[in-house]
């Protein structure tokens, strides 16, 4: 089978971003900051040759890839299964307020692991994000899609593409920033890197 090119691009700032509180799965919108990004991610891929476009079903992220699907002529579709990692109690706070009201999450967490209670673990989140590649990737042998998602899941598509844990990858690479565009390979059902693809 054809391999598919997977665009993806993180969405834009929220008001939470800007003073590093941890979202998850909470929905915020894009600050005024958040919108230019997306303007400027759609002026970025306006001559690059997309099939389709994909995004989270957060609100953040689907604010981000509504302006290059219509600047593109095509349809957004949105998948849940590409969401952030759910941080369970430590939605809306920030990395002080974690250390001091769940400091033995806060050490796991600080040694690449999952600290939070409830939600679920980076690697129950790669797994599925990572499906949810590979699905669309079947959906489009041969061709190049937009996939607009967030932060914790590109990285677990890269560790994936990379084909290390998410843990090392968390020690070896921070998060992309907004609306940075990546790309991954999937081939064989099988993901990897795509070099000399990234438009940033």
């Amino acid at each position: 089978m054809a391999s598919t090119t997977i665009l993806l691009a993180r969405h834009g700032e929220t008001d939470w971003n800007a003073v590093g509180r941890w979202q998850g799965h909470t929905d915020r919108s894009l600050t005024e900051l958040g919108r230019r990004q997306a303007a400027e991610l759609a002026e970025r891929l306006a001559d690059v040759e997309l099939d389709a476009v994909y995004s989270s079903d957060l609100l953040r992220a689907v604010e981000t890839a509504e302006p290059v699907a219509r600047r593109l002529g095509l349809p957004l579709q949105t998948l849940p299964e590409l969401r952030e990692v759910d941080v369970g109690t430590w939605a809306g706070l920030t990395r002080d307020e974690v250390a001091e009201r769940f400091p033995d999450g806060f050490r796991r967490w600080s040694e690449w692991q999952t600290g939070w209670e409830g939600g679920e673990t980076y690697d129950e989140m790669g797994e599925r994000v990572v499906g949810a590649i590979l699905r669309l990737a079947g959906e489009h042998p041969g061709e190049r899609i937009l996939v607009v998602s967030h932060g914790g899941a590109i990285r677990a598509l890269h560790a994936a593409a990379a084909g290390i844990d998410i843990a090392t990858f968390r020690r070896l690479r921070p998060v992309v920033q907004n609306a940075r565009v990546t790309s991954i390979l999937v081939e064989n059902g099988r993901l990897s890197e795509a070099p000399g693809e990234d438009l940033d």
